[in-house]
């Protein structure tokens, strides 16, 4: 009996893979076991290799399995892309197109002719469902929720095609049963709960939900990998409460009009990937300039140019920091769970409608774009501060003499009045202006609002970073964003073996929490930086914050995630030589 199963379906693109993937992972859910699924794809609509790999357990998991123990293989390539992840004992089943092995590694390989069997029942396209009645088999999962999947898929389309589909599910369980036999079952030990409690998501509709529950009701946006299912999901919901979504000509565009929704009194945002966050550093500017709110999402992807565009990578902190010309206050959080991109989105709102500036929510691929088993939403830690936002009689109470949309107060956070509020002239441009909002060019006057731009995130109300396990540790694994799972499970793996570790999860990266983070390395064994660029970011970062010598790194550049083994290697490797630092 087994608690955890790591299940991978391939092919070429178009031929449901995606889709077959997230049956299994929503049956498994469904029978009370925590997921992950993650998919691997190309950035082109059809043709080329996809896999998609779910991770099953009785237990929460955070990110991808390190080995498959099942491959559905529709074609050669896909058992020759995923086969190095394969261990003794894993199981192929290949869809009768004559498979071969690339080696010889206790590898059992199950030649089912899916798409045969699946012709035969009127439909070729129903291999998918033989598919799925051989993952069935070899699992020993009870078949009834597959069936109640298929009754509730193809329903509308009449009961000849839910008959059809049901026996191809059926037939891809005799064929297995017929020629393996219960050796061949990966059984998984019963779940011990239900879904009851639980949703099964992928974080950019998390992030979607955030901001909806947040009072956001305008997005504008340009389609982009991998940030377009934020829009897509919006899209479908703002109409429900009255909000709007746009698709803008460019990014530029995009954020423009996010700008100026919050201008008027909206909660608005935008949400891109690296080449679009690149077009908009203007505008970013404009909005830190004018003390406008706005938030925007960054579902990074590989870079640079257009790069690997449905490949995951962490190589826009640098530019999520410091881009745009001139000195402007941002505030920069990044969410390193599913469950955690719902809430970061809710209280980015927050955060830019009360110090009056850009908040970049730093997401990306692997975190957007992967689904997985999290706890439902508690819309109770969900509040909205609107900062201060004056309104009506209340705000002429308040406002004694001119007003002043940019008053110069000690923390640099000036009371602000819609546009049409009356009693009030409101001025606002993007050339540098007087506490007033009329254009000045004085020495002293642009020394002052400068200053007091700047000192609107001295002290800003969100978490520096979330410590898990024990400080002092032997070892201390920091990062940020999707790194966080595969951070935990291997700090995991690393106690249960004896070593002391702990992870320091970098929750906002600007401000930069430099007093929090140097109590927290304070007294560590080893600290091991692990992150998916090429040139060590966040290390980099850390240092010129905290200071002090080049920190050892793992750094992954080459499209995929980082898996939880390849955190627990260098840990190891990291504790066994100190010195051994990897920084570009």
């Amino acid at each position: 009996m087994r608690t955890e199963l790591v299940w991978k379906v391939g092919g070429q693109q178009g031929e449901g893979i995606d889709s077959t993937g997230i049956v299994f992972l929503n049956v498994c859910h469904s029978l009370g076991y925590h997921t992950f699924g993650y998919r691997h794809f190309m950035s082109r609509i059809k043709g080329g290799h996809t896999n998609y790999q779910v991770r099953v357990a009785t237990r929460p998991v955070y990110a991808v399995g390190d080995q498959t123990d099942i491959l559905i293989a529709f074609d050669q390539e896909s058992i020759d892309y995923n086969f190095w992840e394969l261990p003794s004992g894993a199981f192929v089943i290949a869809d009768g197109f004559g498979a071969k092995l690339p080696e010889e590694r206790g590898v059992t390989l199950a030649e089912v002719p899916l798409t045969k069997i699946a012709s035969d029942l009127g439909n070729s396209l129903m291999k998918n469902m033989v598919a799925m009645g051989a993952t069935c088999e070899l699992t020993g999962l009870p078949v009834e929720p597959f069936e109640k999947f298929v009754e509730r898929q193809f329903s509308r389309k009449g009961d000849e095609v839910v008959k059809a589909n049901l026996e191809a599910l059926e037939a891809g369980r005799k064929y297995v049963r017929e020629r393996w036999g219960q050796q061949a079952h990966f059984k998984l030990e019963d779940s011990g709960s239900t879904s009851d409690g639980r949703l099964v998501i992928e974080g950019d509709y998390a992030a979607g939900m955030g901001a909806l529950a947040a009072g956001c009701r305008f997005l504008s946006a340009y389609p982009i990998t991998p940030a377009s299912m934020i829009m897509e999901w919006l899209a479908v919901h703002f109409p429900k409460v009255g909000g709007v979504v746009i698709q803008a000509e460019d990014e530029i565009a995009a954020l423009c009009m996010a700008i100026g929704a919050n201008w008027a009194g909206a909660r608005a945002m935008t949400s891109t990937s690296g080449p679009g966050y690149s077009l908009m550093q203007e505008a970013i500017g404009l909005s830190g300039l004018t003390e406008t709110p706005v938030v925007i999402v960054d579902v990074q992807r590989a870079g640079p140019a257009t790069g690997l565009p449905t490949k995951h990578e962490q190589g826009d902190l640098n530019e999520i920091i410091y881009g745009s010309h001139g000195d402007i206050p941002r505030i920069v959080i990044a969410p390193g769970t599913i469950e955690e991109c719902f809430y970061a989105l809710a209280e980015a709102f927050n955060l830019a409608d009360k110090h009056q500036c850009p908040v970049i929510v730093a997401m990306d691929l692997y975190l957007g774009m992967s689904r997985g088993t999290t706890p439902e939403f508690d819309l109770d830690r969900v509040h909205i501060d609107r900062g201060a936002l004056l309104s009506g009689a209340d705000a002429l109470a308040k406002v004694k003499g001119q007003f002043e949309r940019f008053e110069n107060t000690p923390s640099g956070i000036s009371p602000r009045v819609l546009p049409g509020t009356a009693g009030f002239i409101h001025l606002t441009t993007g050339d540098e202006h007087q506490f007033d909002g009329r254009i000045t060019e004085d020495p002293k006057i642009r020394k002052a609002i400068m200053d007091k731009r700047l000192r609107k995130i001295d002290e800003v109300d969100y978490p520096g970073l979330s410590v898990r396990g024990s400080l002092p540790a032997d070892i201390v694994l920091v990062g940020f964003g999707a790194t966080t799972g595969a951070l935990w499970e291997a700090a995991d793996r690393l106690n249960a073996d004896g070593t002391r570790a702990a992870v320091v999860q970098m929750t906002r990266l600007w401000p930069f929490p430099a007093e929090e983070l140097s109590a927290a390395l304070d007294g560590a064994g080893s600290v091991l930086v692990v992150e998916s660029n090429a040139t060590a970011q966040l290390a980099h970062l850390i240092r010129s914050r905290i200071g002090g010598d080049l920190l050892p790194t793992l750094l992954k550049y080459d499209g995929d995630p980082i898996r939880p083994g390849e955190v627990e290697m260098r840990a190891k490797e990291v504790i066994a030589d100190v010195s051994g630092a990897r920084i570009a």
